[in-house]
């Protein structure tokens, strides 16, 4: 007996709302990762996007555990010769709250069109409120 393959127009996706406030960072981007791959539900294949929507509110109280605020480094390269940046953790939790949880969670993706397919369903807000309340999100508590 063959094992049933899901088709691609028939996988449904819900829309879900995560609150980060008091989250640990780890530990939220990994079961965001798993809830956007679809692993949580019985129909997944690793070669099909067949995950959730994400919707991340209060992005700037999420928390890091230990020294991470002053000793985690983030690069990135502007593309021009020693164009090498670096910024903390603590400094990008001021600036740019969102990208703290994006790039944890695109880190845990897979590295190919399918992860970076899988990433763009999930939306991240600094504060409570978000547009997406047509989609009329359901809201999950994720274990910490």
């Amino acid at each position: 007996m063959k094992t049933p393959l899901p088709k691609v127009d028939s996988i449904e996706r819900k829309w879900y709302v995560v609150d980060a406030a008091g989250q640990v960072l780890g530990r939220l981007a990994s079961q965001i990762a798993a809830r956007l791959r679809g692993k949580h539900k019985p129909e997944f294949t690793p070669h099909l996007d067949t995950g959730d929507f994400i919707i991340v509110v209060n992005a700037e109280k999420v928390t890091l555990t230990g020294n991470k605020k002053d000793k985690k480094i983030y690069y990135r390269h502007t593309g021009y010769m020693g164009g090498l940046k670096q910024q903390t953790a603590g400094e990008m939790l001021n600036k740019r709250p969102e990208d703290v949880i994006r790039l944890a969670v695109k880190r845990m993706l897979p590295k190919n069109r399918l992860g970076r397919k899988q990433l763009k369903k999930l939306k991240i807000y600094a504060g409570p409120d978000h547009p997406h309340k047509a989609q009329t999100p359901e809201p999950i508590k994720l274990v910490h």
